[in-house]
């Protein structure tokens, strides 16, 4: 089994729960009988989200370039970032390293592809719904990604990183998502939502969300067990 390396701390929670399913998981498939070799490098959060705000996209690069490089130093030869908002530099990551992390957008583009969708909803930070690293993988693939309006972006945002990013899960912060999806799916037609910050799935699955979910942590999660176990 190859080790898995996961960039890490972006935010916490999601860190926590891809450590969790991947042990158990393979534990699950092999029987008992092997749980996978992990390292984390945890970033700084604080001053990742400062990067990421400030368009500092070259510090950003070499910071988890650092990260990234530490992990194949370490024998790793399954390594992700944990935060679909740090993939806006997975190019430049490639280009610095020569190693390409395992990519939750084109993870999802391609469950998205398996399930036959042509119009998706997008979910996920400010960067995320208004930048094109997380939709070029689905426009090439002749989807179309819908997000909603100024406000509600700007409102999914905040709830994000006050709330979700703290592993805090409110009620009404499911009853305006809830709005804001069946807006999207009455309005712009999409046949299903990106939960496009591994911090959704803490607040939306396929339970009480009013379209089909493709959960940016699910999809990648099977991607990297799959890889990791071939």
């Amino acid at each position: 089994m190859k080790k898995i390396g996961l960039v890490g701390g972006t935010g916490p929670e999601s860190t926590l729960m891809y450590y969790r399913e991947l042990n158990g998981r393979i534990d699950a498939l092999t029987r008992s009988a092997q749980m996978p070799e992990i390292a984390i490098e945890s970033v700084n959060f604080r001053r990742a989200w400062e990067l990421v705000s400030a368009g500092n996209y070259e510090a950003l690069t070499d910071y988890l370039a650092e990260k990234i490089e530490t992990l194949s130093r370490s024998g790793c030869e399954v390594i992700s970032l944990t935060a679909a908002t740090m993939h806006v530099v997975l190019d430049g990551l490639v280009r610095k390293t020569g190693i390409r992390p395992v990519s939750i957008p084109e993870a999802i583009c391609a469950e998205a592809r398996r399930r036959g969708y042509r119009k998706v909803g997008l979910l996920g930070t400010i960067f995320t719904m208004e930048q094109d690293f997380m939709k070029s993988a689905f426009v090439r693939s002749g989807m179309e990604v819908a997000v909603p309006g100024k406000a509600d972006r700007e409102l999914i945002a905040k709830r994000i990183l006050e709330e979700l990013e703290l592993g805090i899960v409110k009620e009404e912060t499911l009853g305006e998502f809830t709005r804001i999806i069946e807006g999207m799916r009455d309005e712009q037609g999409i046949e299903a939502v990106i939960l496009g910050c591994t911090e959704l799935p803490l607040l939306l699955n396929p339970g009480n969300c009013p379209v089909d979910c493709l959960d940016s942590v699910e999809i990648h999660l099977q991607t990297l067990i799959r890889l990791a176990m071939d």
